[in-house]
């Protein structure tokens, strides 16, 4: 495997740290067992001692900790904690490594506010043509999202009036909101190699699986490049880690490896037309398509709401036992600022209703889905999904001008040519799929106990929420008010749920308003197009 990528290598930064994190790791495992109380960092590396003793001391910590890390008791290596600033690392690394599990907080460059330069894409280790064919559709890519922001301002700015009569009067004022309404929906014929910059943390454990699967689908250049940058930076600063850190498994060692060269040949590709058209037809026309749940939903959610209280159905009925935890009027948790529900005794009821979701959205929207990470989905080796003729989600803006919809389009269609011709010249898929624009199509399924999926719906029925995933929400909730009309009626976008609370604005965005009295509607009444 080549050893570096040939765009301005990816730039990671160990900003902030647990003090002694691998001391401290130790330290709590010892606990656990201490009759003398807390055991301290200090006293498990024998600081201020003897050096005999303070050599003594250390290998017993080490013994300790490989010990543990070999047993599986990784909680003690939670506790230590490392923030990285991340730059020039694409947003399909984003998607398919670090956002794709739970264990993680970042803080992302946002393209819904933020515009992308001419050239800040990765570029995979090509030569000759190849170089030549994917210098060009990136280039292409980005020269027609800018255009787009372009073309896409005045339909942006009808639609938004439309929202804001009011505001027509005043057009320059509200110029800089309109126009990124229009870069929002541009983004998508960006192309997934494009640049992002961020923070992200996690635990020394999760660092730990980081590196242990980095040469995994779908991007293990680019993901070991910037993994190992994220281990040395903890090892210089925490050299003892070495004592449990594992070597990466090779790619040819891993699950998903093995399973496509058994079943299709060796190729990433596995599924083409047959597959999409399978999956497609199951949507019955949704985005989002309810396709499984517990049988006993909103009769197990409310003995669980009784067993809590200690009462019996004579005393607290299904209804109103639901009612209890989902109601506004009598869960006033859902009023607050604080998703404070898997806190609350009552409140977590909720995690005993579940359901899946079979799903299609864009790259784009998928990227903000997936952040959603109490609401876990099996998201694919997206090569594996894609054949040789554009595949994408057209953004409800750009549906409603012809002139519009056929430059995006296009640019679709110049993207696939571009990946079509690297294939013949024989560009591994990996690299390959760096020049997929954000609008192509990604299909998943998704599972969420109704604690969590409560919580998500929420922020995503909101109308400032992401157009494309605001429609994938809203099948959600419509689905599960159809199916369990007790549970369902209560998913609401925060004003719904803040009004409901008698809190004061409904809104909460304050001058991010999105200009409709959505708290007074019904949710079969929903429509928007930004």
């Amino acid at each position: 495997m080549p050893d570096s990528l040939l765009s301005v290598a990816p730039a990671v930064r160990l900003v902030n740290r647990f003090d002694r994190a691998f001391d401290n790791a130790v330290a709590t495992a010892r606990t656990c067992y201490s009759s003398r109380g807390i055991i301290s960092p200090e006293e498990v590396a024998g600081e201020g001692e003897a050096p005999d003793r303070q050599r003594e001391r250390r290998a017993r910590r080490d013994r300790l900790a490989r010990d543990l890390y070999q047993a599986g008791h990784h909680t003690t290596f939670q506790h230590g904690q490392f923030q990285f600033a991340l730059s020039n690392v694409s947003r399909h690394f984003l998607w398919s490594f670090l956002h794709s599990h739970p264990f993680y907080n970042s803080e992302q460059v946002s393209q819904r506010y933020v515009a992308v330069n001419a050239g800040s894409y990765a570029i995979p280790p090509l030569a000759g043509e190849a170089l030549a064919v994917y210098r060009a559709t990136a280039d292409r890519m980005v020269a027609d999202y800018l255009e787009l922001c372009e073309e896409l301002t005045p339909v942006a700015r009808e639609v938004y009036f439309q929202r804001f009569p009011g505001r027509r009067g005043d057009p320059e004022r509200w110029a800089k909101e309109i126009g990124k309404k229009a870069q929002e929906v541009a983004r998508y014929v960006l192309p997934v190699a494009t640049f992002a910059y961020l923070y992200h943390t996690v635990s020394a454990v999760t660092l730990f699986r980081y590196w242990r699967l980095c040469e995994q689908f779908d991007l293990p250049l680019e993901q070991r490049l910037v993994v190992s940058h994220m281990v040395e930076a903890v090892l210089e600063a925490e050299p003892d880690y070495r004592t449990v850190l594992e070597e990466p498994m090779a790619l040819e060692e891993t699950l998903e490896f093995q399973a496509l060269e058994r079943f299709a040949s060796g190729s990433p590709r596995a599924g083409g037309k047959d597959f999409t058209a399978r999956f497609d037809a199951s949507l019955e026309g949704k985005v989002s398509k309810l396709v499984d749940w517990k049988v006993n939903n909103e009769g197990t959610v409310a003995e669980a709401v009784r067993e809590v209280l200690g009462l019996t159905p004579n005393r607290l009925s299904d209804e109103d036992a639901l009612a209890l935890v989902l109601d506004p009027r009598s869960n006033r948790y859902f009023g607050e600022k604080l998703n404070l529900t898997t806190h609350s005794k009552l409140s977590r009821c909720l995690a005993h209703a579940h359901y899946t979701f079979r799903k299609k959205i864009s790259h784009s929207a998928d990227s903000q889905d997936q952040r959603h990470r109490m609401t876990p989905g099996s998201r694919p080796i997206l090569a594996a999904q894609i054949d040789g003729e554009p595949d994408v989600i057209t953004p409800a803006l750009a549906a409603l001008e012809p002139r519009v919809q056929r430059l995006f389009a296009t640019s679709c269609e110049r993207a696939w040519e571009g990946m079509s011709k690297l294939k013949r010249l024989g560009v591994p898929a990996q690299e390959v799929q760096y020049l997929l624009p954000n609008a192509v199509a990604v299909r998943f399924s998704e599972s969420a106990d109704l604690l969590n999926l409560h919580h998500k719906l929420t922020m995503r029925l909101c109308y400032n929420a992401q157009e494309e995933i605001w429609r994938a929400s809203l099948d959600e909730a419509e689905q599960i008010r159809e199916l369990n009309p007790r549970l369902g009626r209560w998913l609401l976008p925060p004003c719904g749920l803040r009004h409901r609370s008698a809190v004061n604005p409904p809104c909460p965005e304050g001058k991010r308003y999105c200009g409709v009295p959505v708290w007074k509607m019904d949710v079969s009444e929903y429509e928007r197009s930004i």
